[in-house]
């Protein structure tokens, strides 16, 4: 932010900000090591554990990527380049304290920071209708669901008498001292959660935002910022759902809900005919796959999540890279990409055959721990199979820009690309195409 006033090089400002996020996360990577620079006293507001730590370095590694990758397109999206990065910046500081919230208060100042400067980016193309309109959409839908999450907080404060994730409880024979009101303020605030991820039916949101964003933003919201929802959600439901909510059968409902959520992301992903609408539905279809981890929340849900985070992000930062470099957002825009740019068409086929969860890709392994995760409980394995059949549905409309890449004719225009890109794209598919063969070089930082 400094750095706008001092440097006049537009181009500089993507350099700071790849620079200030290699020096984030080996800060990082340090501290899940116990090599601290400095000790905070955080007042039981945020306690750090190792899954916080990993999930922050999956997340600023991304990042890192994103901004290498994409940097160029972020200065193009307007005329502010510099407070773009800075409010990429404040999203990761949203994003570090939702990983490590431990009092109710804390999630949700977490939730604003990361959001409202995502209502900037979702507008920042000024000249673009659809931009101004989905810009006014989320913040609109945004400020709704942050109200119902106040008032879920402040009816579990009302319950409990306490701010913090963790309650001790006076049992009193089969009464456990849970009250009406905390059981109503956690209901008020799995809604305003399942906003925040996009899971049917509080996803209507999120075509119409992703669609109108400029497509460099997109990319950063659908992967590392809804990461960072679910993994707030994940801490939520670990702490407090089996505790607030063991006499009712609430694993029925988030079964319900992922089912909606894989119909509805599925089902409308296909018949879209702009491939960045299609990846939006198809986001609504991947929180459904990363709701299962909340099903059942154990040690193989919460390594998934992680896998998933790593693997949807990457892919997805991967083909959103690519498509902001083409001229025509529908599938016949990629037509005869294979002959024109046969790099783009050869990583752009791995990204998608990652998000479709084929063998040999990072997805694979991500969709089979999550479909673990539910088969460890012992029940609901009707679930397991829904979300097999659903990652079937997806394979067809993934394979939809394949077929076009390398079985049409055509001449697809792209702008110029440069050699560091393509070198960029041909490392992040590697690195894709490594975490499927080995998931243990990513979930080894967990225990080690």
């Amino acid at each position: 932010m400094i750095c706008s006033i001092i440097v006049r090089n537009k181009g500089s400002f993507r350099h700071i900000a790849a620079f200030g996020l290699l020096i984030l996360l080996i800060a990082n990577i340090l501290e899940t090591y116990g090599k601290d620079f400095f000790h905070v006293n955080t007042m039981q507001l945020l306690q750090f554990d190792r899954f916080g730590f990993l999930f922050n370095s999956i997340a600023l590694g991304a990042t890192l990527i994103y901004v290498l990758l994409t940097g160029k397109e972020i200065e193009k999206s307007g005329k502010y380049a510099a407070e773009y990065f800075t409010l990429i910046f404040f999203v990761l500081c949203g994003i570090f304290i939702l990983s490590a919230y431990d009092n109710l208060l804390m999630l949700f100042l977490g939730i604003e920071i990361m959001s409202i400067p995502l209502y900037i980016l979702t507008g920042s193309d000024k000249r673009n209708l659809k931009s101004n309109e989905a810009a006014l959409k989320y913040f609109l839908m945004g400020a709704f669901s942050t109200g119902l999450m106040l008032m879920g907080i402040a009816l579990m404060y009302g319950g409990t008498g306490t701010f913090q994730l963790e309650v001790q409880r006076i049992s009193v024979g089969m009464y456990k001292g849970v009250s009406f009101l905390e059981i109503t303020g956690l209901l008020f605030l799995m809604v305003a959660m399942a906003f925040k991820v996009s899971a049917a039916p509080f996803h209507f949101w999120t075509p119409d935002v992703y669609d109108g964003a400029p497509a460099v933003f997109t990319s950063f919201m659908a992967t590392i910022v809804k990461a960072a929802a679910f993994v707030a959600f994940i801490k939520l439901c670990d702490v407090r759902m089996t505790a607030t909510l063991g006499a009712i059968d609430w694993k029925l409902l988030f079964a319900l809900i992922i089912v909606f959520t894989l119909l509805i992301g599925n089902i409308t992903a296909v018949f879209q005919q702009s491939v960045k609408r299609m990846l939006a539905y198809s986001s609504i279809a991947q929180a459904g796959f990363m709701l299962f981890a909340l099903f059942n929340v154990n040690d193989v849900a919460k390594e998934g999540l992680l896998l998933y985070t790593a693997a949807y992000s990457l892919a997805t930062i991967g083909i959103f890279a690519i498509l902001v470099k083409m001229k025509d957002y529908t599938f016949e825009g990629y037509n005869g990409l294979a002959k024109t740019q046969p790099v783009l068409a050869a990583t752009n086929t791995v990204f998608l055959l990652s998000l479709a969860g084929i063998p040999l890709t990072a997805g694979f392994f991500a969709k089979y721990y999550m479909l673990a995760a539910v088969v460890k409980t012992g029940s609901y394995i009707w679930l397991v199979v829904v979300g097999v059949l659903f990652a079937a549905v997806s394979v067809y409309y993934y394979f939809r820009v394949i077929q076009a890449m390398y079985f049409r004719n055509g001449n697809a225009a792209t702008e110029t690309i440069t050699f560091s890109f393509k070198t960029g794209l041909i490392i992040l598919a590697a690195i894709i195409i490594l975490i499927g063969i080995l998931p243990q070089v990513l979930l080894n930082w967990f225990y080690f």
